[in-house]
C-alpha cells in the first residue's frame, strides 16, 4: 500500500497540471506597436492570401479573438478585398445549459485562419505567421527609419 502512494501522488499532480487552461497559441504577442504598422502588415497579409485564395468565393473562419490592432485591420481589409469572414466565437462551457450559443458549424468551403506576431530576434525585427488549415505563411518584417518594411520573401509551408 506504502507503494501506491507516492505513484497515486504522481499520477493527480500530473492530471491537475493537464486539466489546466490552454496557452494562447495564436494573437500578436509584441507589445507596443504602432497602429500604422499593424495597418501595414495586415495589408500585406491580406494582399497575399488575395493572391492564393480567391476573394469572393472563399470564407475564412478565424481560429482565435481578434482584440489587437493588428487583428482589427486584418478582417477589416479583408473584407475589403471581398472575402467572407466568420468572427471567433468561443465554445461553450461543458456544463452550460442547453440554451447557451454555439459556434456555427463551418461549410465544407470553408477555410481556417490564424496568425501569430511575435518578435524573433530584437526590437526591430518582427514576424507574421498566417496559418490557413494546416498551412502556414511567414514574413519577416524590420523597422526602418521609423517605417516598417519587409525584410524578406514569404515563405510557405504545406
Amino acid at each position: 500500500m506504502r507503494k501506491l502512494t507516492p505513484l497515486a501522488l504522481i499520477a493527480m499532480s500530473l492530471a491537475g497540471c493537464a486539466s489546466g487552461p490552454a496557452p494562447a497559441v495564436y494573437g500578436n504577442f509584441v507589445q507596443g506597436t504602432v497602429a500604422a504598422d499593424d495597418k501595414m502588415m495586415a495589408d500585406d497579409v491580406a494582399k497575399k492570401l488575395a493572391a492564393l485564395y480567391p476573394p469572393a468565393r472563399t470564407r475564412f473562419n478565424l481560429r482565435q479573438a481578434t482584440p489587437d490592432a493588428f487583428g482589427a485591420s486584418l478582417v477589416a481589409s479583408l473584407r475589403t478585398k471581398g472575402y467572407a469572414m466568420a468572427e471567433f466565437k468561443p465554445a461553450p462551457p461543458a456544463g452550460a445549459p442547453d440554451g447557451a450559443a454555439a459556434a456555427a458549424p463551418g461549410q465544407s468551403g470553408d477555410v481556417a485562419l490564424a496568425y501569430v506576431v511575435d518578435q524573433p530576434l530584437d526590437a526591430g525585427l518582427y514576424r507574421v505567421t498566417v496559418l490557413v488549415n494546416s498551412q502556414s505563411l511567414s514574413r519577416l518584417y524590420q523597422t526602418k527609419d521609423g517605417k516598417i518594411a519587409p525584410a524578406g520573401y514569404w515563405v510557405r509551408k504545406e
